[in-house]
């Protein structure tokens, strides 16, 4: 029996125990080409975020938390920006300040300043009704029923026409174009009232209109509608409600726009 030892290790041999240097080694932390952590950790060599305070080096420090950020083209000292499509956008603010919902009684008394200068714009109107009465014979049939037949003359007919036209003119640019331009009819100017939107701009003439129509949702419930500011918390009608406007107070009332 022989005891010799397990023979010597071939020296052409590689020792298993020994890493292979054909084989890639392990990368050390914070070497290029390093794969990001898949727990979350920050590779050291990653941009760290300047300290609370200091400027970024790496462009514009963003907005601390609950500060507004800053308005695109602002101009110093607090102007407006250029309007990029011609002309001043400070055009478009109205020169009135919010003072309040207006008060019912300060509504109708807005009215009826318009209803009198609308019944003035019809005078012709009145005149020519009067002359087509004036005129006017009552026959007795053979019943002993009473008959009204009105004098329609040429002259009585077109003051009727000329009134009705004359009216409608007024209706269309005191409650349509001026309010709608302005927020304010004649009578609401003289109140210093105005008819505004949610951002206290005038609605425009179409929408004006659109609002007068929409006074007969104001009607149908037995005129509910003309008396809910009284105790609306906004002062609204139901056609407020309906297109989202407001009758304010104005704190300085624009002249006039005649």
């Amino acid at each position: 029996m022989s005891h010799a030892g397990p023979p010597p290790p071939d020296a052409n041999q590689p020792d298993a125990n020994q890493p292979d240097p054909t084989q890639p080694g392990p990368i050390p932390p914070g070497a290029p080409g390093q794969a990001p952590s898949p727990y979350g950790e920050p590779s050291p060599d990653a941009q760290q975020p300047a300290p609370y305070g200091e400027p970024s080096p790496y462009g514009q420090q963003p907005t601390p938390y609950g500060q507004p950020a800053p308005y695109a083209g602002a101009q110093p000292g607090g102007a407006p920006p250029p309007n990029p499509y011609g002309g001043d956008r400070r055009a478009s603010v109205p020169a009135f300040g919010f003072g309040g919902y207006a008060s019912w009684l300060s509504r109708v008394a807005a009215w009826v300043i318009d209803g009198v200068l609308g019944a003035l714009a019809g005078f012709p109107l009145w005149i020519g009704y009067a002359m087509l009465f004036n005129g006017a014979t009552t026959t007795t049939d053979a019943n002993g029923v009473d008959h009204l037949q009105l004098d329609h003359s040429a002259g009585s007919t077109a003051l009727i026409w000329l009134g009705v036209i004359t009216s409608l003119a007024f209706f269309i640019w005191n409650y349509c174009f001026r309010q709608g331009r302005t927020g304010a009819t004649i009578g609401k100017s003289v109140l210093a009232i105005r008819l505004v939107n949610d951002t206290m701009q005038p609605i425009g003439a179409g929408l004006a209109f659109l609002r007068y129509l929409l006074n007969i949702v104001n009607a149908i419930p037995c005129y509910l509608g003309y008396f809910w500011p009284i105790w609306d918390a906004k002062k609204q009608t139901f056609a407020d409600k309906i297109m989202g406007t407001y009758v304010i107070t104005a704190v300085t009332p624009q002249p006039p726009a005649w």
